[in-house]
């Protein structure tokens, strides 16, 4: 349950000030805070989007490519031996020479596994290393807290993933699906080409893989479907699983890499496993052996030669309009920064945050929480007992700030052979990780882990573990800064923090206890009331037309919950100071969700993002406030007025 949603393109934009247009406050409240900037903002070539939060991910790229730069030359001393290691990495991902020397090589060794199998015997026999490696498989496993008792791991059995971005690609008719099929067609059948094979083989392995890709899209879940987590738990018995598989050896193969055999797995898409022995039959075998092999090339893109990168990059780049590949030299630092990201968020988080700063946000967040304690204790739709409850959960939520205070020892294992090509070092790390993961069965579950790393804009908060986390990035203008004043402030990383908090009482933090666990902890009543109030804000949000589409309000419900909370949650403490300006407060919530992106982007997001498009979240969630109206004069004949008894008020 994150706050944003990023790609892997890099944001980019300057944060130059714009009048507010004073004309257009009470008829289109983003526009008159952020039009005059959408009008100068440029959309770099190599960017599918700019503003808002991705000014700081630009910032901090400009920042952190400085200073490596610096550690490449030895003016800058790694600080630690995990941060020397990762020198050696960037300085193999920098040397395009070398890279190019090498070639697709490195990749043939794990191309000709898959080439060379036979039957389901053979695949068999070689499952539970195809998993150590991380090479593709028609089912996916997963070691990850138990949902009912998150004090324990189970093992998660899954469906794969898609060509498309979601199986709404896949019905008759889509006019995206028509366009990004034939670029995926023309993408992988290149790095076919450039990894050995000759043009005839490649476009018949693409052809075979799409169609296994299309015996899977119907027996997977959406992305609407996907938001709702509960019903991703549905615990099966192993027996009763690998009976649906005729042609896998699951269990053997879940024994071999667990070196223990679970009585019960949880399935997120049980459909799929109806499903899947009637696609993983022998007549299918070289359909399935060819989208193997497509996944392979596919996950190759990043650490080959240029022209692998760039070839590679084609589909991605269709699907959000980015026009131009990144320079090689950012995606050498991307590459890096990301296989070592606990590593350089520690050196960010301790050179740009720092200590002093991480304890003045954390006062922030329990401030934040104690506003929303007070409320849930006025609250006049709950029961005592629920109500109780709610408090209980809120007193028992974990805060993290910042960054970690020292770096998952798991990144002492990475060490980078300067000898090996680019390929071998990160198939070496990827192994690591992999056998760390798996490692975790039969292990108390670390709560003390990051799931993101302190250089990223972004904050989360997890259900099953009742946390909120808020890295270092984040925390700083326009979301937060001394020089702005404090209602600005509110408005910004204060909405923030209390948009997290609210996950823990949106449509799917609210089934999770104060332990993290699945647990119904409503009265009847209240459940049936808070129900009623989340169709309330699907119906806000649903249909709204935005970029050639249409919001779905069931796929955004949770994060739409969250931002009303929040937002209410933030107005509250806002006004709880002495200097309190509510015009600054609202006009910084606007800012902050400046965005300026392409079609493509925008229609992605729309099929797959739970998150609503950045202009809607400024513009609705103001309109359920009060507060909103007096501060702007807004009157029944404005564009941005909403009837009291249609604003909707959650939290």
């Amino acid at each position: 349950m994150r706050l944003n949603h990023f790609t892997s393109d890099t944001p980019a934009g300057g944060a130059a000030t714009y009048p507010v247009d004073e004309t257009k406050l009470t008829q289109d409240f983003y526009d008159a805070v952020n039009g005059q900037w959408a009008e100068h903002a440029e959309i770099p070539g190599d960017h599918s989007s700019t503003g808002g939060f991705m000014d700081l991910v630009d910032n901090i790229e400009h920042t952190l490519m400085a200073d490596f730069a610096d550690l490449l030359t030895g003016k800058l001393t790694p600080a630690n031996p995990e941060m020397a290691e990762f020198r050696k990495l960037y300085t193999l991902a920098r040397n395009f020479a070398k890279r190019e020397q090498d070639g697709t090589a490195p990749l043939k060794p794990f191309l000709d596994k898959v080439a060379g199998l036979k039957d389901f015997d053979d695949l068999n026999a070689h499952l539970a290393e195809w998993y150590r490696l991380g090479l593709s498989t028609p089912v996916e496993l997963s070691v990850e807290p138990d949902m009912k008792d998150t004090s324990q791991y189970a093992l998660y059995v899954d469906a794969p993933s898609l060509i498309l971005p979601d199986k709404t690609y896949y019905e008759p008719g889509n006019e995206a699906a028509k366009q990004l099929l034939p670029i995926f067609t023309q993408t992988i059948t290149k790095l076919l080409q450039l990894a050995g094979y000759d043009a005839a083989t490649s476009a018949k392995i693409v052809g075979l893989a799409k169609q296994f890709d299309a015996l899977i899209a119907p027996h997977v879940k959406s992305a609407e479907e996907s938001a709702d987590y509960v019903k991703m738990y549905n615990p099966y018995p192993l027996a009763d699983v690998d009976n649906k598989i005729d042609h896998l050896d699951l269990t053997g193969t879940i024994t071999e890499l667990l070196h223990d055999t679970p009585k019960q797995v949880i399935l997120p898409q049980p459909t799929y496993f109806d499903a899947v022995n009637d696609l993983l039959t022998p007549e299918n075998f070289e359909l399935l052996k060819s989208w193997m092999l497509v996944g392979v090339v596919y996950d190759a893109t990043g650490a080959l030669t240029e022209e692998y990168r760039q070839v590679g990059g084609t589909y991605g780049r269709a699907l959000s309009g980015q026009k131009q590949a990144r320079s090689r030299e950012k995606a050498a630092y991307y590459l890096a920064t990301g296989t070592f990201g606990q590593v350089v968020g520690d050196y960010y988080g301790r050179k740009y945050f720092g200590e002093a700063a991480k304890a003045d946000v954390r006062q922030m967040v329990l401030k934040m929480a104690g506003v929303y304690q007070q409320r849930l204790k006025t609250n006049d739709w709950l029961s005592a007992a629920t109500r109780d409850k709610a408090i209980v959960k809120l007193q028992k939520l974990t805060i993290k700030v910042g960054y970690p205070d020292e770096i998952d020892p798991l990144y002492s294992q990475f060490k980078i052979d300067e000898n090996k090509s680019l390929f071998d070092n990160l198939q070496a790390i990827s192994e690591i990780i992999i056998a760390n993961h798996f490692g975790h069965w039969g292990q108390p579950v670390d709560r003390k882990r990051w799931d993101m790393s302190a250089q990223t804009v972004n904050a989360y908060y997890s259900p099953s573990n009742n946390e909120i986390v808020f890295p270092a990035a984040i925390l700083q203008a326009p979301f937060y800064s001394l020089e702005q004043s404090s209602s600005a402030n509110y408005g910004g990383i204060g909405a923030v923090i209390a948009h997290e908090i609210s996950h823990a009482f949106d449509n799917n933090g609210s089934q999770f206890d104060e332990f993290g666990n699945i647990n119904n902890w409503w009265t009847e009543a209240d459940l049936k009331h808070f129900q009623e109030l989340a169709q309330a804000m699907i119906k806000e949000f649903d249909g709204i037309d935005f970029s050639g589409q249409k919001v779905n309000g069931k796929l955004t419900v949770s994060e739409n919950i969250a931002d009303g909370g929040g937002l209410s949650c933030a107005l509250e403490a806002a006004k709880s100071e002495p200097d309190v300006d509510l015009r600054a407060f609202f006009i910084n919530w606007a800012n902050v969700w400046r965005m300026k992106a392409t079609t493509e982007y925008m229609q992605l997001l729309l099929s797959i993002d739970v998150h609503a498009p950045a202009k809607l979240r400024a513009n609705v969630q103001v309109k359920n406030l009060d507060d909103f109206y007096t501060t702007f004069n807004v009157q029944p004949e404005d564009a941005m007025y909403l009837a009291p008894d249609e604003r909707v008020k959650i939290w």
